[in-house]
C-alpha cells in the first residue's frame, strides 16, 4: 500500500501510529464499541472515513435571538438554563427552559440519560440547534443537538457549515465529525494524497475532501446542486477509478487464451432451416458480433441487452450450438430451478433436431442423477448444459467448457465473472455471454458493465402485438373481477400480482394469501393458484407447473413471477397497487403476458389519490412498450439503485458519483483510463487503492 512507508501521526496513549490503513478503533474517541457501529457503515480503516461524505449540510454559523425564531425554521440558539426538570405527564420528558435575555424557549428530551440530566442544570449556558415548533408557552425544540458551557462566550457559532452524515443507531453526528477530522489530519501526512492525477482538474484530492467535510459556505449553492469544483474533482476521480478497475478485469480475463470457435455462423444457418420462425435482423446482427468474438482466440465478454420478448435465448442457442459443433461444451446458467427447466425444454426443442443433447445440472437432482450428469459433463459426452448456481460448485467439472451463458437475473458481479475463468480447460478461459432482460440506458451500462462489450437486440419478432395497458382506480375492482371471470371462463388465463410497500416476504405473502382467499370467494367457479416468496421451492414449482399446464386459470402471485417463466396462454396481467412499483419492474411483469397469439391486456390497479411521481410512472406504462425508453424514464424518476436493485448497485460501489447525473463525464474518462494504463500504471494502482481499496482483486498493472 502506498501509505505504508509514509509519515505517521502519533495517536498518543501508547497506541500504534496512525496511517490511512489503521483500524478506526485506534482513533481517539473510538474503541471497539464505536468501531462496531462504524463497521455497519462499511467504515473499517481510517481511509474509509475520508470518503464517508455528508448527505447534507446545516447552517450553524449564526446564533439567532430567541425573539426572532419562527416555527418550522432550523436554527442555532443560545441561552442560559432557567429551569430544568423531569416531568412524567403527559409523557416522561426532560424539560429545559433557556433564556437569552430577550425571550425564552423550551428544549424537550424524551430520550435522555443521567449524564444529560446532571449536565443540563440551572445556570449553565446551552447552544442548541434544531427545528422550532410552536409549543403551548412559546417556541420549543425537540431533541436539539447541543453543547454546554459556563458562559455564552465559550459557545460561539460554527465557522463552517455543519456536515450531516449517514449514521447508525448509537453513533452521534458529533462523534463521527470528530473521527473524520482526525482522518483528515492523518491524510495530511500521507504521500498517497500528494500524487498528481494527469487529466483530472484541480483542486487536489485532500483539498476537495476538506471542502466537503468542512465547507465555509461561500459556495453553498454549488454544493447543494452537486456542481462544486471539489465535488466534481472527487466524482471524476471515482468514475476514473471504476473505469480503471473494469479495464483491468477485462485485461486479466482477456490475457488468458480463449478457445477459437469458428462454427457459429454455419451452425446458425443450419438451425434456421429447422426453426418454425425467421430470425430478425437484430438477432442475426448480434449473432454475427458473437461469432466474430468467438473466432478471435481470446475470451469473449459480451452482454446481450434486449427487451422482453426480443428473442435473446435463440441468439444464445446459436452460440451454444456453434460451440458444441466445434467440439466444445457450453452451459447456460439460470436463476431458478423452474427457469432452468424452461430453458432446458426450449434448448432441447431447438437443438435435438440438430443432433445435440442438452443436459441439466441443478440442486434438486437425485444423487444418482447428479452423479450421472457430472460424469457426462466431465467426459464431454454432453456438450450443452443448463444449470442453476449449482454449476458454481467446485466438484462440477467440464471436459472442455468453451462458453458460459449467464441469465442476468443472477445479478452477476465482477468477482463472479472472474471466478468463472477457472471452469475452462487448463490455461483456457471460457467465453462469457450475459443476457439482460432489464434494458439499461447506455450511460448506465458504460458504468455498470464497463468490462463488457454490449450488443443490443432492438427489434421484436414479427407477430408480437403490444399488450394493451390501462390504469384503473381500485374503486373499479368489481368491474375488473367481472371481466376476469368472463375471460377465464372463455379459456384464457390471468395473473393477479400483489405488491406491498414493505420489502418483506412475510408481509407480501400475507397480502397474496388474503387476495387469494377473496378471489376464491368471489370467483368460485375458477381454479385459483397462489405463488409467493414464503412458499417452499417445491410448492412454488408445483403451482407454476399447474398454471403452465392450464390446470389453474388465475394465478395470484407476488412479484416473484417476474423472472421469466413462459405461459403462452396467459393473456391478462392485473397488478394490484401498481403505483408502488418502479417502471422497470412494471415492465418486466407486463412482459409475462403477450407471449401467445391472442391479444393481451395489462391492468394497473391503483389506490387513489395518486402522487405526481406515481401518476408519471403509470402514464409512461400506458404510452410506451419500449423497454429502453422505460428504463431511461425509471432512471430519471428513481435513480440507478432502484433500476438495478441494491445488490447490483452495491457491485458498482460508487460513493459520490452518479452514473445518471454524471453521464457526460464518463466518455472522456474512459479514454483517460486507457491513457493511464498505458502511461501511468503506478498512479492507476494508487487511485484504485484510494477508491476501491481491494486492488488485489484486479490484475497487476
Amino acid at each position: 500500500m502506498a501509505g505504508a512507508a509514509s509519515a505517521r501521526v502519533r495517536s498518543g496513549g501508547g497506541k500504534p501510529a496512525l496511517t490511512l490503513a489503521t483500524e478506526v478503533a485506534y482513533l481517539k474517541g473510538a474503541g471497539p464499541a464505536v468501531a462496531l457501529k462504524l463497521r455497519a457503515l462499511g467504515l473499517t480503516q481510517v481511509r474509509d472515513l475520508l470518503f464517508h461524505l455528508p448527505s447534507r449540510y446545516e447552517d450553524r454559523r449564526r446564533i439567532l435571538p430567541l425573539n426572532t425564531v419562527k416555527a418550522g425554521d432550523e436554527v442555532l440558539v443560545c441561552g442560559r438554563v432557567v429551569t430544568a426538570e423531569v416531568r412524567n405527564a403527559p409523557k416522561r420528558a426532560l424539560r429545559v427552559v433557556i433564556d437569552d435575555g430577550k425571550a425564552s424557549a423550551l428544549l424537550r428530551f424524551f430520550h435522555f440519560n443521567e449524564v444529560q440530566k446532571n449536565t443540563l442544570v440551572e445556570g449553565v449556558w446551552v447552544r442548541a440547534f434544531g427545528t422550532v415548533r410552536e409549543g403551548m408557552n412559546g417556541p420549543e425544540i425537540i431533541h436539539p443537538e447541543y453543547r454546554v458551557a459556563e458562559s455564552a462566550a465559550q459557545l460561539p457559532p460554527e465557522e463552517h457549515l455543519t456536515p450531516i452524515y449517514p449514521v447508525v443507531a448509537g453513533l452521534t453526528q458529533t462523534r463521527l465529525r470528530a473521527l473524520i477530522k482526525q482522518a483528515l489530519d492523518v491524510a495530511q501526512h500521507e504521500p498517497a494524497f500528494s500524487f498528481s492525477l494527469p487529466g483530472v482538474p484541480e483542486p487536489g484530492t485532500l483539498s476537495a475532501l476538506r471542502t466537503l467535510h468542512e465547507p465555509d459556505g461561500r459556495d453553498l449553492g454549488d454544493l447543494l446542486l452537486e456542481r462544486h469544483p471539489a465535488q466534481l474533482r472527487l466524482i471524476r476521480e471515482e468514475l476514473l477509478a471504476h473505469q480503471l478497475c473494469m479495464r483491468l478485469l477485462r485485461k486479466q480475463i482477456k490475457n488468458a487464451p480463449g478457445a477459437r470457435i469458428e462454427h457459429v455462423l454455419p451452425a446458425t444457418a443450419s438451425l434456421q432451416e429447422k426453426l418454425p420462425f425467421a430470425l430478425t435482423g437484430a438477432q442475426r446482427r448480434v449473432i454475427a458480433e458473437i461469432a466474430h468474438d468467438l473466432d478471435l482466440g481470446r475470451p469473449m465478454l459480451r452482454l446481450i441487452q434486449g427487451d422482453v420478448g426480443s428473442g435473446k435465448t435463440i441468439v444464445a442457442a446459436a452460440a451454444m450450438l456453434g460451440c458444441a459443433l466445434g467440439g466444445m461444451q457450453a452451459v447456460l446458467m439460470a436463476p431458478t430451478e423452474l427457469l432452468a427447466e424452461q430453458h432446458m425444454r426450449t434448448l432441447a426443442g431447438w437443438l435435438a433436431p440438430m443432433g445435440v443433447d442438452v443436459g441439466m445440472l441443478s440442486g434438486k437432482l437425485k444423487k444418482s442423477e447428479k452423479d450421472e450428469a457430472m460424469r457426462r459433463a466431465a467426459s464431454g459426452e454432453t456438450r450443452v448444459w443448463v444449470g442453476t448456481h449449482a454449476v458454481f460448485q467446485s466438484e462440477v467439472r467440464f471436459k472442455k467448457l468453451g462458453l458460459i451463458v449467464i441469465d442476468e437475473q443472477h445479478r452477476f458481479g465482477v468477482g463472479q465473472r472472474m471466478a468463472l475463468r477457472d471452469k475452462g480447460p487448463a490455461g483456457v478461459a471460457p467465453h462469457q455471454l450475459i443476457m439482460s432482460a432489464t434494458p439499461i440506458p447506455r450511460t448506465l451500462a458504460q458504468t455498470v458493465y464497463a468490462d463488457l462489450d454490449v450488443s443490443v437486440i432492438d427489434e421484436l419478432p414479427p407477430g408480437r402485438t403490444p399488450v394493451q395497458t390501462a390504469a384503473l382506480s381500485n374503486e373499479r375492482r368489481g368491474e375488473v373481477l367481472s371481466r376476469i371471470g368472463e375471460a377465464c371462463r372463455a379459456g384464457r388465463q390471468a395473473y393477479w400480482v400483489c405488491t406491498l410497500i414493505e420489502e418483506s416476504d412475510q408481509l407480501q405473502a400475507q397480502a397474496a394469501e388474503e387476495t387469494y382467499r377473496q378471489l376464491r370467494e368471489e370467483l368460485p367457479e375458477l381454479h385459483v393458484g397462489l405463488v409467493h416468496g414464503r412458499l417452499k421451492q417445491g410448492d412454488k414449482d408445483a403451482q407454476m407447473r399447474a398454471f403452465q399446464s392450464g390446470a389453474t386459470q388465475l394465478l395470484v402471485a407476488t412479484t416473484v413471477i417476474e423472472v421469466g417463466v413462459d405461459v403462452p396462454n396467459a393473456s391478462i396481467m392485473i397488478i394490484d397497487n401498481a403505483e408502488r412499483l418502479g417502471l422497470s419492474q412494471l415492465h418486466q411483469l407486463r412482459g409475462r403476458v403477450g407471449r401467445g397469439a391472442q391479444a393481451s391486456q395489462c391492468l394497473l390497479l391503483y389506490q387513489p389519490p395518486l402522487g405526481e411521481a406515481a401518476r408519471a410512472r403509470l402514464d409512461v406504462m400506458r404510452t410506451t412498450h419500449d423497454g429502453f425508453v422505460i428504463a431511461q424514464k425509471d432512471l430519471e424518476l428513481r435513480g440507478p439503485g432502484e433500476l438495478l436493485g441494491h445488490r447490483q448497485t452495491g457491485l458498482i460501489g460508487l460513493k459520490i458519483a452518479d452514473p445518471v447525473r454524471d453521464a457526460a463525464l464518463i466518455p472522456p474518462l474512459q479514454k483517460l483510463a486507457d491513457d493511464w494504463l498505458l502511461k501511468s500504471p503506478h498512479e492507476a494502482r494508487q487511485l484504485i487503492q484510494r477508491w476501491v481499496g481491494d486492488a488485489e482483486r484486479y490484475a497487476q498493472v
